[in-house]
């Protein structure tokens, strides 16, 4: 232990005087100190050898009070500790959960970010290039996206030049700042998420965006004289559903291009149009449509409708093709264009 201030660097010992009535010290217990030969003793040491001495006699009795006082202390510390910890939102219970409100925001941002990934994968073309931020790539490249497709931004990469989708995460937004819709990639094929955590995904405009919006523009238009002229074909069966998109050029032009390739053939039930993209930017084309086997032909003619679509090539090789029945039990043909969805096929 430190030494106080002031105190001797060894304790003096010497005679004690007794008083009658005194108790005997017992062997082996310190002695007062006594002055020098010759030195009168201070009323300050007097004092503090009488303490010493009185504080001796009592110990046994004294070491018991302070014994009873330092449990008394203890049970009331851990009173108090318990109390503290049941209390809502105090202690650990409050750390707990400031830790838990912080790490909702990148739960959040995590959660969203799988989502785009597992959309991109199935969705866009694995021969195109997809622009992203570090932790998309890797989340694209873990579900079999091909590395040699994907373009990080922030580090070889400052701009998206010669990709097809840009993911647009937040620190990709951070990045490109307004230019990332300005200039880069004005609509949206899919979007995931909310706020910070939220991911687009973009299509990129390699003639910058107002180029592209006047192409996707013109392109609307194309598709919407298609369509109507599809309505027009006797050999052509569409529910209500399927109606509407085609006479507001809502469909994908390969999809077009591929029904009146069927109907040159036979006839075609179309019984509806869709895509998997939420969130997509208006005017974006629908690149799924479901084929239904019309009416009195023969039982062969979803495989005929099968073996056409898979002798495609591309642009009009489709990226799904599956057979697969109805809630009815109706048999049917589901095909799905990649994204994002090529302009200018039909004016070209």
């Amino acid at each position: 232990m430190a030494r106080r201030a002031g105190s001797s660097a060894e304790p003096v010992t010497g005679p004690v005087v007794r008083q009658p009535g005194d108790e005997v010290d017992r062997p082996g217990q310190p002695l007062a100190p006594s002055p020098g030969r010759g030195v009168t003793p201070s009323w300050g040491q007097v004092a503090s050898n009488t303490l010493q001495l009185w504080m001796q006699r009592r110990s046994r009795r004294w070491r018991a009070v302070m014994a009873l006082i330092l449990l008394v202390v203890v049970f009331a510390a851990g009173a108090l500790t318990v109390a503290l910890i049941r209390q809502p939102g105090s202690g650990a219970a409050a750390s707990g959960g400031g830790q838990a409100a912080g790490s909702a925001p990148v739960a959040a941002a995590t959660a969203a970010r799988q989502r785009a990934a597992s959309w991109i994968v199935a969705q866009v073309s694995h021969s195109t290039v997809v622009s992203c931020d570090p932790a998309m790539c890797a989340a694209l490249e873990a579900r079999g996206f091909p590395s040699g497709g994907l373009m990080t931004i922030g580090s070889s990469a400052s701009y998206p030049l010669g990709s097809a989708v840009i993911a647009a995460t937040a620190p990709v937004r951070s990045e490109f700042g307004s230019r990332l819709t300005t200039v880069y990639a004005p609509t949206v094929l899919a979007s995931f998420g909310a706020g910070s955590a939220q991911v687009d995904i973009r299509a990129y405009a390699a003639d910058g965006a107002a180029a592209y919006l006047s192409a996707l523009k013109t392109d609307q238009a194309a598709r919407r004289s298609a369509g109507t002229q599809l309505l027009r074909n006797h050999r052509v069966e569409a529910t209500p559903a399927a109606r509407a998109p085609l006479a507001a050029g809502q469909v994908d032009a390969r999809l077009l291009i591929t029904i009146a390739t069927l109907a040159a053939q036979g006839r075609v039930s179309i019984v509806a149009f869709g895509d998997s993209g939420p969130g997509a930017s208006a005017g974006v084309p629908l690149r799924a449509a479901v084929l239904a086997q019309p009416p009195g032909t023969s039982r062969g003619y979803l495989q005929s409708v099968l073996a056409l679509l898979r002798a495609q090539q591309a642009p009009y090789l489709a990226n799904s093709i599956s057979l697969a029945k109805l809630a009815n039990g109706q048999d049917i043909v589901r095909i799905e264009y990649a994204a994002p969805s090529p302009l200018g096929l039909l004016s070209g």
